[in-house]
């Protein structure tokens, strides 16, 4: 800490600037004065931290020195050390913040214990300074998150009209007493669990950017811009009431459609909008949101990247669905047969009938219901389950809400198919499999025997056409054609092991040696006797 004394006596001025040892206390004598001017000029260079100064001194006195020192710098503090005991000077003193009157001869002792009781007060108030910018930082670093928290619970109705006025004067967001609002909800189609799309972590990318350019793009228009607690950016418009609240509507409507429009440009998918049915006070704002949620929703009927302003539903008897029995057997056979565009045509058909003809929310996903029980139903008539089927997939199933556009649904119910039918032909395959490998076993067991395609036919119950077929599918080589490769490679194998010819020729199915030895020839290029 700096001192600075203003003392008119020239002895006393120096006994309090050198034989009390202030190093020793951490403290800095920074000047000394002889009257109040000097003291001034001196306080101006050196910035001391505490003043310790006579009351009455020449060219100016201790009163007029105290003000403008404080006028200058209040946190400094001053000691008065005076040689008058006159009650209206300590008075004076005391009420321009003065924190000790001391009066003269005061010890060394009470002098010293006067400047560091000063200092400890100086600390103390810079530390509590400190403390309190610390706190206006995080104040100001943590208001937009606060800010955008309040307009969450404000629009999920946390929060009544009062304390809506309320919090928003203490986070000092203006709200006009006569305001109208209107919400517009933003969102991107999150892709099906079997669709190609942005994953978790790129769809976040993107609802994020999506939040930044709508804040950029609608300046200077009057609305509040955050995420809600799903991730979809929010658009809380406020203007001045109007009486026609219509204009007001229409006014969002271009504005969000023109957003939207370069919301796509930048982003390269296309942004959905809902915007709420009116205009309404700040106690109407959960109300709102709530519309502009449930207009996003229509998407399913409407397509995707268009705004979409609420409208009130009448309640109605859901109509009776289209369904055609014939049709979900024709559907049934083509999946049986692995004819897949067969069965894409019949489902063109179908949609074109039902869901291609929804025209209300309820009624489309009544005609998800119906898709999601047809198509489980045949697969579980083939014995299969569900998720076995459709894979990643299988969500939506457990979830039909996630199919949130007819696009979805559609390439749902395809993949479906495809699903379907590439198990049909798997399941095909294992069972072509299994009865090859019960030839192969055949052929080795008896490869001592006559053995022909006709005769494995004959055993399994299946004409030799066929079988043949299948065989050369599996093996890529024609019956004949291995069996004549096997019986070959054991006659050699025998053969080198020492056996007879005449043995080795009986061993694979030969009775006739001369005729073994000339396949044997044709086949190895050497005589049965050479290999020997």
């Amino acid at each position: 800490m700096n001192l600075l004394i203003a003392e008119d006596e020239d002895r006393l001025r120096s006994s309090l600037a050198y034989n009390i040892l202030w190093e020793e206390h951490g403290i800095e004598v920074v000047g000394l004065a002889e009257n109040g001017l000097l003291a001034l000029e001196l306080f101006e260079h050196q910035k001391p931290d505490i003043v310790l100064m006579d009351i009455q001194m020449p060219e100016m006195d201790g009163i007029a020195l105290i003000r403008e020192i404080q006028r200058r710098d209040a946190m400094v503090k001053l000691i008065i050390l005076s040689g008058h005991d006159n009650f209206e000077y300590a008075q004076i003193a005391l009420e321009h913040g003065v924190v000790k009157y001391m009066l003269k001869p005061a010890g060394e002792g009470e002098i010293v214990k006067a400047v560091l009781e000063a200092a400890d007060q100086l600390r103390f108030e810079l530390e509590r300074l400190n403390h309190q910018i610390r706190l206006e930082e995080r104040w100001e670093q943590h208001l937009p998150y606060m800010k955008e928290m309040f307009i969450q619970h404000w629009i999920s109705g946390k929060y009544d009209p009062q304390q809506v006025l309320e919090i928003s004067h203490d986070l000092g967001i203006e709200l006009g007493s006569d305001w109208q609002y209107t919400l517009v909800v933003l969102d991107i189609d999150d892709p099906t669990p079997g669709e190609a799309g942005p994953g978790d972590r790129d769809r976040r990318k993107l609802m994020f950017s999506l939040n930044r350019l709508a804040t950029e793009l609608l300046h200077p228009v009057p609305a509040w811009i955050v995420m809600d607690t799903n991730e979809r950016t929010v658009l809380l418009f406020h203007a001045p009431a109007r009486e026609d609240e219509n204009r007001e509507l229409l006014t969002v409507n271009t504005i969000v459609d023109r957003l939207l429009s370069r919301l796509k440009e930048v982003l390269k998918v296309p942004v959905n909008g809902g915007i709420s049915g009116s205009t309404g006070g700040r106690g109407d704002v959960s109300r709102l949101y709530s519309q502009a949620v449930k207009a996003l929703q229509n998407r399913m009927l409407y397509g995707s990247g268009i705004a979409i302003p609420y409208r009130e539903e009448q309640r109605a008897e859901c109509p009776e669905l289209e369904v055609h029995p014939h049709m979900e057997k024709t559907l049934e056979i083509a999946l049986e047969t692995c004819d897949e565009k067969r069965a894409r045509a019949i489902i063109d058909e179908m949609w074109d009938t039902n869901l291609g003809q929804a025209e209300s929310l309820e009624e489309a996903r009544e005609y998800v219901l119906y898709w999601s029980g047809l198509l489980i139903r045949i697969m579980q008539k083939m014995g299969w389950s569900v998720k076995e089927v459709t894979g990643g997939d299988y969500a939506l199933f457990q979830n039909l809400r996630l199919l949130s556009t007819k696009e979805q649904v559609r390439g749902w119910i395809f993949r479906t198919v495809e699903g379907i039918v590439a198990q049909v032909e798997r399941q095909r395959k294992a069972v072509s499999h299994q009865m090859v490998k019960r030839i192969l076993d055949m052929v080795e067991a008896e490869i001592d025997r006559e053995i022909t395609l006709h005769t494995v036919a004959d055993r399994m119950y299946v004409n030799s056409s066929y079988l043949s077929r299948l065989f050369k599918q599996e093996t890529g080589k024609a019956f004949s054609a291995y069996v004549l490769e096997r019986r070959m490679e054991l006659a050699k194998a025998t053969l080198q092991k020492g056996a007879r010819v005449y043995d080795a020729a009986r061993t694979v199915g030969y009775r006739d040696v001369s005729y073994f030895t000339k396949v044997f020839r044709k086949y190895w290029g050497v005589t049965p006797r050479e290999i020997k």
